[in-house]
Protein backbone atom coordinates (compact mmCIF):
# COMPACT_ATOMS: atom_id res chain seq x y z
CA UNK A 1 0.00 0.00 0.00
CA UNK A 2 1.57 3.51 -1.21
CA UNK A 3 0.90 6.44 0.73
CA UNK A 4 -1.58 9.06 -1.05
CA UNK A 5 0.30 11.82 -2.43
CA UNK A 6 -0.37 14.65 0.20
CA UNK A 7 2.31 16.94 2.07
CA UNK A 8 1.98 15.79 5.85
CA UNK A 9 4.41 17.59 7.47
CA UNK A 10 1.94 20.51 8.48
CA UNK A 11 -0.17 18.31 10.52
CA UNK A 12 0.65 17.79 13.80
CA UNK A 13 -0.14 14.87 15.86
CA UNK A 14 -2.56 16.56 18.51
CA UNK A 15 -4.30 18.36 15.62
CA UNK A 16 -4.55 14.73 13.52
CA UNK A 17 -6.19 13.09 16.73
CA UNK A 18 -8.43 15.54 16.76
CA UNK A 19 -9.78 15.42 13.67
CA UNK A 20 -10.41 11.84 13.87
CA UNK A 21 -11.72 12.22 17.28
CA UNK A 22 -14.08 14.56 15.96
CA UNK A 23 -14.94 12.65 12.33
CA UNK A 24 -16.34 9.60 14.31
CA UNK A 25 -18.59 11.98 16.64
CA UNK A 26 -19.87 13.57 13.58
CA UNK A 27 -20.59 9.71 12.17
CA UNK A 28 -22.30 8.99 15.43
CA UNK A 29 -24.53 12.14 15.18
CA UNK A 30 -25.80 10.50 11.47
CA UNK A 31 -25.94 6.87 13.07
CA UNK A 32 -28.07 8.18 15.69
CA UNK A 33 -30.59 10.48 13.35
CA UNK A 34 -30.69 8.30 10.84
CA UNK A 35 -31.77 5.11 12.65
CA UNK A 36 -34.37 6.88 14.80
CA UNK A 37 -37.55 5.93 12.89
CA UNK A 38 -36.48 2.51 13.26
CA UNK A 39 -38.30 1.93 16.00
CA UNK A 40 -39.69 5.51 16.97
CA UNK A 41 -42.24 5.29 14.04
CA UNK A 42 -45.23 4.66 16.26
CA UNK A 43 -44.42 7.10 19.17
CA UNK A 44 -43.87 9.77 16.31
CA UNK A 45 -46.61 8.92 14.55
CA UNK A 46 -48.84 9.34 17.26
CA UNK A 47 -47.72 12.31 18.68
CA UNK A 48 -47.78 13.75 15.34
CA UNK A 49 -51.33 12.23 14.57
CA UNK A 50 -49.59 11.35 11.06
CA UNK A 51 -51.36 8.61 8.96
CA UNK A 52 -49.20 5.95 7.35
CA UNK A 53 -49.66 7.62 3.89
CA UNK A 54 -48.09 10.75 5.59
CA UNK A 55 -45.53 9.60 7.87
CA UNK A 56 -43.76 8.20 4.65
CA UNK A 57 -42.49 10.90 3.55
CA UNK A 58 -40.01 11.52 6.71
CA UNK A 59 -38.51 7.96 5.47
CA UNK A 60 -38.51 8.87 2.24
CA UNK A 61 -36.82 12.93 2.71
CA UNK A 62 -34.36 11.48 4.82
CA UNK A 63 -32.87 8.70 2.65
CA UNK A 64 -33.56 10.84 -0.54
CA UNK A 65 -31.75 13.74 0.46
CA UNK A 66 -28.71 11.21 1.50
CA UNK A 67 -28.41 9.74 -1.41
CA UNK A 68 -28.49 13.27 -3.18
CA UNK A 69 -26.04 14.67 -0.51
CA UNK A 70 -23.49 11.66 -1.73
CA UNK A 71 -23.68 12.92 -5.22
CA UNK A 72 -23.03 16.17 -5.00
CA UNK A 73 -20.98 16.03 -1.92
CA UNK A 74 -17.15 16.22 -4.14
CA UNK A 75 -19.31 19.54 -5.52
CA UNK A 76 -19.46 20.84 -2.00
CA UNK A 77 -15.96 19.63 -0.84
CA UNK A 78 -14.63 21.05 -3.50
CA UNK A 79 -16.30 24.74 -2.91
CA UNK A 80 -16.00 24.88 0.46
CA UNK A 81 -12.98 22.59 1.30
CA UNK A 82 -13.61 18.91 2.92
CA UNK A 83 -12.80 20.37 6.57
CA UNK A 84 -15.33 23.35 6.01
CA UNK A 85 -17.73 20.75 4.04
CA UNK A 86 -17.31 18.56 7.38
CA UNK A 87 -18.08 21.47 10.02
CA UNK A 88 -20.75 22.68 8.27
CA UNK A 89 -23.01 19.53 7.45
CA UNK A 90 -21.89 18.87 11.41
CA UNK A 91 -23.53 22.37 12.69
CA UNK A 92 -26.94 21.60 10.26
CA UNK A 93 -26.93 17.82 11.63
CA UNK A 94 -26.47 19.25 15.44
CA UNK A 95 -29.23 22.33 15.10
CA UNK A 96 -31.91 20.20 12.85
CA UNK A 97 -31.85 17.57 15.87
CA UNK A 98 -31.83 20.18 18.23
CA UNK A 99 -34.99 21.79 16.49
CA UNK A 100 -36.63 18.36 16.49
CA UNK A 101 -36.70 17.97 20.52
CA UNK A 102 -39.73 20.73 20.43
CA UNK A 103 -41.19 19.67 17.31
CA UNK A 104 -44.77 18.29 16.77
CA UNK A 105 -45.93 18.94 13.39
CA UNK A 106 -45.37 16.96 10.94
CA UNK A 107 -44.74 19.06 7.58
CA UNK A 108 -41.52 20.97 10.00
CA UNK A 109 -40.32 17.40 11.33
CA UNK A 110 -40.42 16.21 7.50
CA UNK A 111 -38.14 19.42 6.70
CA UNK A 112 -36.26 18.97 9.31
CA UNK A 113 -36.01 15.19 8.36
CA UNK A 114 -34.60 16.34 4.85
CA UNK A 115 -32.00 18.50 6.41
CA UNK A 116 -30.72 15.82 8.86
CA UNK A 117 -30.32 13.76 5.67
CA UNK A 118 -28.75 15.87 3.38
CA UNK A 119 -26.31 16.65 6.11
CA UNK A 120 -25.64 13.63 7.11
CA UNK A 121 -24.79 12.37 3.09
CA UNK A 122 -22.55 15.45 3.50
CA UNK A 123 -20.28 14.42 6.43
CA UNK A 124 -20.31 11.10 5.90
CA UNK A 125 -18.15 11.33 2.88
CA UNK A 126 -16.61 14.81 3.52
CA UNK A 127 -15.38 13.19 6.83
CA UNK A 128 -13.89 9.67 5.15
CA UNK A 129 -12.33 11.45 2.54
CA UNK A 130 -10.25 13.71 4.77
CA UNK A 131 -9.31 11.17 6.87
CA UNK A 132 -8.10 9.25 3.75
CA UNK A 133 -6.29 12.29 2.55
CA UNK A 134 -4.60 13.64 5.72
CA UNK A 135 -3.52 10.35 6.99
CA UNK A 136 -1.15 8.20 5.66
CA UNK A 137 -1.53 5.05 3.59
CA UNK A 138 0.01 2.96 5.77
CA UNK A 139 -2.17 3.99 9.11
CA UNK A 140 -5.44 3.70 7.12
CA UNK A 141 -6.51 0.23 8.53
CA UNK A 142 -6.80 1.77 12.04
CA UNK A 143 -7.84 5.01 11.18
CA UNK A 144 -11.14 3.25 8.91
CA UNK A 145 -11.09 0.83 11.68
CA UNK A 146 -11.58 3.83 14.04
CA UNK A 147 -14.23 5.46 11.73
CA UNK A 148 -16.41 2.66 11.69
CA UNK A 149 -17.61 2.50 15.18
CA UNK A 150 -19.28 5.51 14.48
CA UNK A 151 -20.16 5.31 10.81
CA UNK A 152 -21.20 1.36 10.67
CA UNK A 153 -20.84 -0.19 14.06
CA UNK A 154 -23.14 2.57 15.95
CA UNK A 155 -26.30 2.28 13.73
CA UNK A 156 -25.84 -1.45 13.64
CA UNK A 157 -25.53 -2.46 17.16
CA UNK A 158 -25.37 0.58 19.49
CA UNK A 159 -28.31 2.49 18.13
CA UNK A 160 -30.98 0.32 19.07
CA UNK A 161 -30.51 -0.37 22.53
CA UNK A 162 -29.88 3.87 22.79
CA UNK A 163 -33.01 4.36 20.79
CA UNK A 164 -34.91 1.66 22.82
CA UNK A 165 -33.98 2.30 25.75
CA UNK A 166 -34.60 6.19 25.71
CA UNK A 167 -38.16 5.31 24.20
CA UNK A 168 -39.14 2.98 27.50
CA UNK A 169 -37.87 5.80 30.20
CA UNK A 170 -38.45 8.68 28.55
CA UNK A 171 -39.85 9.88 24.80
CA UNK A 172 -38.47 10.26 21.06
CA UNK A 173 -37.81 13.76 21.25
CA UNK A 174 -34.74 12.56 23.93
CA UNK A 175 -33.03 10.54 20.97
CA UNK A 176 -32.45 13.66 19.14
CA UNK A 177 -31.49 15.21 21.84
CA UNK A 178 -29.18 12.89 22.47
CA UNK A 179 -27.14 14.54 19.13
CA UNK A 180 -26.67 17.95 20.23
CA UNK A 181 -24.27 17.13 22.41
CA UNK A 182 -22.42 14.92 20.21
CA UNK A 183 -22.19 17.27 17.46
CA UNK A 184 -21.20 20.02 19.72
CA UNK A 185 -18.62 18.04 20.85
CA UNK A 186 -17.88 16.80 17.28
CA UNK A 187 -17.11 21.17 16.10
CA UNK A 188 -15.42 21.61 19.28
CA UNK A 189 -13.05 18.76 17.85
CA UNK A 190 -13.03 20.02 14.18
CA UNK A 191 -11.90 23.29 15.46
CA UNK A 192 -9.42 22.25 16.98
CA UNK A 193 -8.05 20.32 13.94
CA UNK A 194 -7.96 23.69 11.47
CA UNK A 195 -3.96 22.66 10.94
CA UNK A 196 -5.14 19.08 9.87
CA UNK A 197 -7.31 20.77 6.70
CA UNK A 198 -3.93 20.07 4.11
CA UNK A 199 -6.47 18.27 2.21
CA UNK A 200 -8.42 19.42 -0.34
CA UNK A 201 -10.87 18.41 -3.04
CA UNK A 202 -10.88 19.41 -7.17
CA UNK A 203 -13.18 23.00 -7.20
CA UNK A 204 -15.57 21.56 -9.99
CA UNK A 205 -18.94 23.63 -12.19
CA UNK A 206 -21.88 22.79 -10.57
CA UNK A 207 -23.61 20.41 -12.78
CA UNK A 208 -27.61 21.26 -12.79
CA UNK A 209 -28.68 18.63 -15.43
CA UNK A 210 -27.00 16.08 -13.34
CA UNK A 211 -28.01 17.15 -10.05
CA UNK A 212 -31.70 17.08 -11.38
CA UNK A 213 -31.47 13.67 -12.58
CA UNK A 214 -29.69 12.57 -9.63
CA UNK A 215 -32.54 13.60 -7.44
CA UNK A 216 -35.64 12.28 -9.67
CA UNK A 217 -33.45 8.82 -9.20
CA UNK A 218 -32.98 9.35 -5.80
CA UNK A 219 -36.70 10.20 -5.23
CA UNK A 220 -38.05 8.11 -7.18
CA UNK A 221 -35.59 4.71 -6.01
CA UNK A 222 -36.20 5.37 -2.31
CA UNK A 223 -39.87 6.32 -2.63
CA UNK A 224 -40.14 2.65 -4.51
CA UNK A 225 -38.13 0.57 -2.12
CA UNK A 226 -39.56 2.21 0.90
CA UNK A 227 -43.11 1.67 0.11
CA UNK A 228 -43.68 -0.70 -3.05
CA UNK A 229 -44.24 -3.35 -0.82
CA UNK A 230 -47.26 -2.02 0.92
CA UNK A 231 -48.50 -0.65 -3.10
CA UNK A 232 -48.53 -4.27 -3.68
CA UNK A 233 -45.55 -3.32 -6.19
CA UNK A 234 -45.76 -2.98 -10.18
CA UNK A 235 -49.38 -4.11 -9.86
CA UNK A 236 -49.82 -0.15 -8.58
CA UNK A 237 -49.86 2.23 -11.08
CA UNK A 238 -48.09 4.69 -8.69
CA UNK A 239 -45.28 2.99 -8.35
CA UNK A 240 -44.89 1.15 -11.91
CA UNK A 241 -44.84 5.15 -12.75
CA UNK A 242 -42.02 5.45 -10.09
CA UNK A 243 -40.01 2.03 -11.65
CA UNK A 244 -40.09 3.63 -14.84
CA UNK A 245 -38.93 6.96 -13.59
CA UNK A 246 -35.86 5.63 -11.96
CA UNK A 247 -34.84 3.41 -14.73
CA UNK A 248 -34.98 6.47 -17.23
CA UNK A 249 -33.42 8.81 -14.44
CA UNK A 250 -30.68 6.73 -13.88
CA UNK A 251 -30.17 6.16 -17.22
CA UNK A 252 -29.77 9.42 -18.32
CA UNK A 253 -27.75 10.29 -15.66
CA UNK A 254 -24.93 7.68 -16.55
CA UNK A 255 -25.05 8.83 -20.15
CA UNK A 256 -24.63 12.40 -19.22
CA UNK A 257 -21.78 11.67 -16.89
CA UNK A 258 -19.94 9.34 -19.71
CA UNK A 259 -20.14 12.62 -22.26
CA UNK A 260 -20.03 15.25 -20.14
CA UNK A 261 -16.45 16.78 -18.98
CA UNK A 262 -15.16 15.61 -15.80
CA UNK A 263 -14.87 18.77 -14.21
CA UNK A 264 -18.35 19.82 -14.96
CA UNK A 265 -20.63 16.57 -13.93
CA UNK A 266 -22.62 15.30 -11.29
CA UNK A 267 -20.70 12.11 -10.95
CA UNK A 268 -16.96 10.89 -11.99
CA UNK A 269 -17.64 7.42 -13.51
CA UNK A 270 -13.91 7.06 -15.18
CA UNK A 271 -13.02 5.56 -11.67
CA UNK A 272 -14.66 2.80 -12.52
CA UNK A 273 -11.86 1.59 -14.79
CA UNK A 274 -9.87 1.13 -11.42
CA UNK A 275 -10.39 -2.77 -10.79
CA UNK A 276 -10.63 -1.71 -6.99
CA UNK A 277 -13.09 0.55 -6.41
CA UNK A 278 -15.13 -1.50 -9.35
CA UNK A 279 -15.04 -4.53 -7.18
CA UNK A 280 -15.37 -2.66 -4.41
CA UNK A 281 -18.42 -1.06 -5.44
CA UNK A 282 -20.32 -4.11 -6.22
CA UNK A 283 -19.40 -5.56 -2.66
CA UNK A 284 -20.90 -2.71 -1.22
CA UNK A 285 -24.07 -3.49 -2.43
CA UNK A 286 -23.61 -7.18 -0.81
CA UNK A 287 -22.47 -5.17 1.95
CA UNK A 288 -25.29 -3.09 2.53
CA UNK A 289 -27.92 -5.89 2.02
CA UNK A 290 -25.67 -7.80 5.14
CA UNK A 291 -25.83 -4.56 7.43
CA UNK A 292 -29.18 -2.89 6.57
CA UNK A 293 -31.09 -6.27 6.17
CA UNK A 294 -29.89 -8.05 9.10
CA UNK A 295 -30.37 -5.26 10.94
CA UNK A 296 -34.47 -4.92 9.69
CA UNK A 297 -34.63 -8.59 10.08
CA UNK A 298 -33.78 -9.46 14.17
CA UNK A 299 -34.92 -6.59 15.45
CA UNK A 300 -38.38 -6.74 13.65
CA UNK A 301 -38.12 -10.60 14.77
CA UNK A 302 -37.45 -9.74 18.47
CA UNK A 303 -40.13 -7.26 18.38
CA UNK A 304 -43.06 -9.17 16.61
CA UNK A 305 -42.51 -12.55 17.36
CA UNK A 306 -40.78 -12.61 20.74
CA UNK A 307 -42.46 -9.45 22.11
CA UNK A 308 -39.60 -7.97 23.72
CA UNK A 309 -39.46 -4.58 24.20
CA UNK A 310 -37.67 -1.98 22.41
CA UNK A 311 -35.05 -1.44 25.01
CA UNK A 312 -34.59 -5.85 25.34
CA UNK A 313 -34.42 -6.01 21.32
CA UNK A 314 -31.40 -3.28 21.72
CA UNK A 315 -29.95 -5.59 24.34
CA UNK A 316 -30.21 -8.07 22.00
CA UNK A 317 -27.92 -6.36 19.04
CA UNK A 318 -25.47 -4.92 21.93
CA UNK A 319 -23.18 -7.44 22.68
CA UNK A 320 -22.54 -7.86 18.76
CA UNK A 321 -20.86 -4.35 19.15
CA UNK A 322 -18.03 -5.57 20.86
CA UNK A 323 -17.52 -8.70 18.20
CA UNK A 324 -17.56 -5.81 15.50
CA UNK A 325 -14.74 -3.57 16.93
CA UNK A 326 -12.68 -6.67 17.64
CA UNK A 327 -12.36 -7.85 14.51
CA UNK A 328 -12.28 -4.73 13.22
CA UNK A 329 -9.37 -3.89 14.61
CA UNK A 330 -7.93 -7.53 14.32
CA UNK A 331 -8.51 -6.90 10.45
CA UNK A 332 -6.91 -3.63 10.83
CA UNK A 333 -3.66 -5.11 12.92
CA UNK A 334 -3.49 -7.87 10.65
CA UNK A 335 -3.06 -5.88 7.74
CA UNK A 336 -1.02 -3.18 9.19
CA UNK A 337 1.24 -5.23 10.91
CA UNK A 338 1.42 -8.85 9.63
CA UNK A 339 0.85 -7.22 6.14
CA UNK A 340 -1.91 -9.44 4.91
CA UNK A 341 -3.85 -8.52 2.16
CA UNK A 342 -7.45 -6.87 3.06
CA UNK A 343 -9.26 -9.41 0.40
CA UNK A 344 -8.41 -12.43 2.79
CA UNK A 345 -10.64 -11.56 5.27
CA UNK A 346 -13.60 -10.96 2.79
CA UNK A 347 -14.27 -14.73 2.73
CA UNK A 348 -14.64 -14.66 6.42
CA UNK A 349 -17.32 -12.19 6.75
CA UNK A 350 -19.10 -13.69 4.01
CA UNK A 351 -18.89 -17.35 5.66
CA UNK A 352 -19.61 -15.77 9.33
CA UNK A 353 -22.80 -13.85 8.23
CA UNK A 354 -24.16 -17.22 6.37
CA UNK A 355 -23.27 -19.33 9.13
CA UNK A 356 -25.29 -16.52 11.10
CA UNK A 357 -28.25 -16.66 9.48
CA UNK A 358 -28.26 -19.96 9.39
CA UNK A 359 -28.58 -20.21 12.98
CA UNK A 360 -31.09 -17.24 13.71
CA UNK A 361 -33.13 -19.82 10.94
CA UNK A 362 -33.75 -22.20 13.53
CA UNK A 363 -35.26 -19.60 16.27
CA UNK A 364 -39.14 -19.99 17.31
CA UNK A 365 -41.65 -18.40 19.09
CA UNK A 366 -39.98 -19.22 22.31
CA UNK A 367 -36.33 -18.25 21.59
CA UNK A 368 -35.20 -15.80 24.07
CA UNK A 369 -31.41 -13.57 24.36
CA UNK A 370 -29.44 -16.49 25.16
CA UNK A 371 -31.11 -18.59 22.31
CA UNK A 372 -30.11 -16.13 19.49
CA UNK A 373 -26.75 -14.46 21.12
CA UNK A 374 -25.02 -17.05 19.72
CA UNK A 375 -25.53 -15.81 16.42
CA UNK A 376 -25.68 -12.34 16.85
CA UNK A 377 -22.04 -12.55 18.33
CA UNK A 378 -21.04 -14.18 14.88
CA UNK A 379 -23.01 -11.68 12.92
CA UNK A 380 -20.99 -8.77 15.20
CA UNK A 381 -17.66 -10.36 14.25
CA UNK A 382 -18.63 -11.24 10.31
CA UNK A 383 -19.18 -8.07 9.87
CA UNK A 384 -15.84 -6.59 11.03
CA UNK A 385 -14.02 -8.73 9.02
CA UNK A 386 -16.46 -7.91 5.72
CA UNK A 387 -16.47 -4.00 5.89
CA UNK A 388 -13.05 -2.50 6.82
CA UNK A 389 -11.51 -5.06 3.93
CA UNK A 390 -13.81 -4.42 1.39
CA UNK A 391 -13.14 -0.09 2.73
CA UNK A 392 -9.55 -0.44 1.79
CA UNK A 393 -9.91 -2.49 -0.87
CA UNK A 394 -12.18 0.20 -2.91
CA UNK A 395 -10.12 3.06 -1.33
CA UNK A 396 -6.08 2.74 -1.17
CA UNK A 397 -6.16 2.48 -5.04
CA UNK A 398 -7.70 5.21 -5.94
CA UNK A 399 -5.87 8.64 -6.33
CA UNK A 400 -6.25 11.78 -4.45
CA UNK A 401 -8.86 13.57 -6.61
CA UNK A 402 -10.97 10.45 -6.83
CA UNK A 403 -11.21 9.64 -3.21
CA UNK A 404 -13.90 12.06 -2.99
CA UNK A 405 -15.69 10.62 -5.41
CA UNK A 406 -15.15 7.15 -4.78
CA UNK A 407 -16.48 7.47 -0.98
CA UNK A 408 -19.40 8.86 -2.12
CA UNK A 409 -20.22 6.31 -5.06
CA UNK A 410 -19.12 4.15 -2.58
CA UNK A 411 -22.20 4.79 0.00
CA UNK A 412 -24.15 5.07 -3.07
CA UNK A 413 -23.98 1.52 -3.60
CA UNK A 414 -24.07 0.31 -0.06
CA UNK A 415 -27.39 2.47 1.08
CA UNK A 416 -28.71 1.33 -1.89
CA UNK A 417 -28.17 -2.30 -1.16
CA UNK A 418 -29.91 -2.24 2.08
CA UNK A 419 -33.20 0.12 0.92
CA UNK A 420 -32.83 -3.23 -1.89
CA UNK A 421 -32.17 -6.20 1.14
CA UNK A 422 -35.20 -3.84 2.86
CA UNK A 423 -37.67 -3.88 0.69
CA UNK A 424 -37.10 -7.66 -0.20
CA UNK A 425 -37.34 -9.40 3.50
CA UNK A 426 -40.82 -6.86 4.19
CA UNK A 427 -42.32 -8.62 0.67
CA UNK A 428 -40.97 -12.10 1.41
CA UNK A 429 -42.07 -12.05 4.80
CA UNK A 430 -45.74 -10.86 4.23
CA UNK A 431 -45.58 -13.04 1.57
CA UNK A 432 -44.35 -15.95 3.49
CA UNK A 433 -46.73 -15.38 6.39
CA UNK A 434 -50.22 -15.59 4.44
CA UNK A 435 -49.13 -18.41 2.90
CA UNK A 436 -47.96 -20.35 6.07
CA UNK A 437 -51.25 -18.72 7.58
CA UNK A 438 -53.22 -20.87 4.83
CA UNK A 439 -51.42 -24.25 4.64
CA UNK A 440 -51.89 -24.27 9.13
CA UNK A 441 -55.40 -22.98 8.39
CA UNK A 442 -56.33 -25.82 6.35
CA UNK A 443 -55.21 -28.46 9.29
CA UNK A 444 -57.76 -26.17 11.93
CA UNK A 445 -61.22 -27.39 10.90
CA UNK A 446 -64.12 -27.06 13.26
CA UNK A 447 -64.80 -30.97 12.92
CA UNK A 448 -60.93 -31.52 13.77
CA UNK A 449 -61.01 -33.41 16.95
CA UNK A 450 -57.82 -31.90 18.60
CA UNK A 451 -59.22 -28.55 17.56
CA UNK A 452 -61.88 -29.61 19.56
CA UNK A 453 -60.54 -30.65 22.68
CA UNK A 454 -58.29 -27.88 22.67
CA UNK A 455 -60.99 -25.03 22.34
CA UNK A 456 -63.11 -26.97 25.11
CA UNK A 457 -59.84 -27.19 27.78
CA UNK A 458 -58.90 -23.45 26.79
CA UNK A 459 -62.58 -22.55 27.80
CA UNK A 460 -62.91 -24.40 30.99
CA UNK A 461 -59.54 -22.34 32.16
CA UNK A 462 -60.91 -18.99 31.41
CA UNK A 463 -64.33 -19.92 32.89
CA UNK A 464 -62.75 -20.86 36.05
CA UNK A 465 -61.02 -17.51 36.28
CA UNK A 466 -64.98 -16.25 36.29
CA UNK A 467 -65.45 -16.04 32.26
CA UNK A 468 -69.01 -16.50 31.09
CA UNK A 469 -68.99 -19.45 29.35
CA UNK A 470 -70.01 -18.62 26.21
CA UNK A 471 -67.23 -15.91 25.89
CA UNK A 472 -65.05 -18.30 27.26
CA UNK A 473 -65.75 -20.45 24.09
CA UNK A 474 -65.26 -16.97 21.38
CA UNK A 475 -62.51 -16.28 22.95
CA UNK A 476 -60.49 -19.64 22.90
CA UNK A 477 -61.02 -19.87 19.21
CA UNK A 478 -59.54 -16.05 18.77
CA UNK A 479 -56.52 -17.23 20.97
CA UNK A 480 -55.87 -20.28 18.51
CA UNK A 481 -56.50 -17.96 15.83
CA UNK A 482 -53.87 -15.76 17.33
CA UNK A 483 -51.45 -18.59 17.99
CA UNK A 484 -51.98 -19.74 14.26
CA UNK A 485 -50.83 -16.42 13.23
CA UNK A 486 -47.69 -16.23 15.60
CA UNK A 487 -46.29 -19.89 14.01
CA UNK A 488 -46.95 -18.63 10.36
CA UNK A 489 -44.85 -15.25 11.18
CA UNK A 490 -42.52 -17.28 12.85
CA UNK A 491 -41.92 -19.29 10.12
CA UNK A 492 -42.08 -16.84 7.78
CA UNK A 493 -39.26 -15.21 9.36
CA UNK A 494 -37.21 -18.49 9.60
CA UNK A 495 -37.62 -18.43 6.09
CA UNK A 496 -36.41 -14.90 5.77
CA UNK A 497 -32.78 -15.65 7.77
CA UNK A 498 -32.63 -18.69 5.42
CA UNK A 499 -32.89 -16.66 1.84
CA UNK A 500 -29.83 -14.41 3.34
CA UNK A 501 -28.18 -17.47 3.68
CA UNK A 502 -29.18 -18.39 0.52
CA UNK A 503 -28.34 -14.51 -1.08
CA UNK A 504 -24.84 -15.23 0.28
CA UNK A 505 -24.43 -18.93 -0.71
CA UNK A 506 -25.09 -17.07 -4.37
CA UNK A 507 -23.29 -14.16 -3.81
CA UNK A 508 -20.19 -15.25 -2.69
CA UNK A 509 -18.92 -17.03 -6.26
CA UNK A 510 -20.71 -13.62 -7.95
CA UNK A 511 -18.09 -11.72 -5.98
CA UNK A 512 -15.24 -14.04 -6.82
CA UNK A 513 -16.22 -14.23 -10.73
CA UNK A 514 -16.39 -10.27 -10.70
CA UNK A 515 -13.54 -9.81 -9.28
CA UNK A 516 -11.77 -12.28 -11.89
CA UNK A 517 -13.45 -10.53 -14.75
CA UNK A 518 -12.79 -6.89 -13.76
CA UNK A 519 -9.01 -8.05 -13.65
CA UNK A 520 -9.28 -9.31 -16.85
CA UNK A 521 -10.61 -6.20 -18.49
CA UNK A 522 -8.68 -3.89 -16.94
CA UNK A 523 -5.81 -5.78 -17.75
CA UNK A 524 -6.73 -5.93 -21.54
CA UNK A 525 -7.81 -2.27 -21.95
CA UNK A 526 -3.82 -1.83 -20.50
CA UNK A 527 -2.40 -4.07 -23.01
CA UNK A 528 -4.63 -1.66 -25.51
CA UNK A 529 -3.28 2.07 -24.45
CA UNK A 530 0.33 0.29 -24.24
CA UNK A 531 0.05 -0.84 -27.73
Amino acid sequence: MSDLPIERSRVLPLSRTSLLAGAVLAALTEAIAGTVLSLARLDIMGDTYASSDEFVRLDVGYTAAKLLAFGLAPWIAGRFTLQGALSAATAAMTLACALSVYCSELNTLFALRVLQGFAGGVLLVSAQTLLFQVFAARHQPIIQAVFAIGAVVAPATLTPFMHGWLLDTVSWQWIFAAVIPLGLAALCLLAGSSNADAAEARRLRFDWPGTALFAAAAVSITYLLNQGNRLDWLRNDNVLLLALVAGASTILLIAHSLRGKRDATLLDLGIFGNGGFAFGFIASFVAGFALLGSSYLIPAFSISILRMTPTAAGTLLLPSSLMFVATLFLTALLIRRVGLPPAITVPFGVLGLMCAMWMLSGSSSGSGIPDMLPAILVRGAALGFLFLSITLITMLSLGRTELVYGIALFNVGRQIGGLIGIAFLQTFIEDQTAQNRAVLAAHITPGNMAVMERIALTSRRLAAHGMEMGAATRASAALIGKQLMVQASTIAFNTAFFSVFLFFLGAAPCLILSKIVIGKLIARRKLAAEA
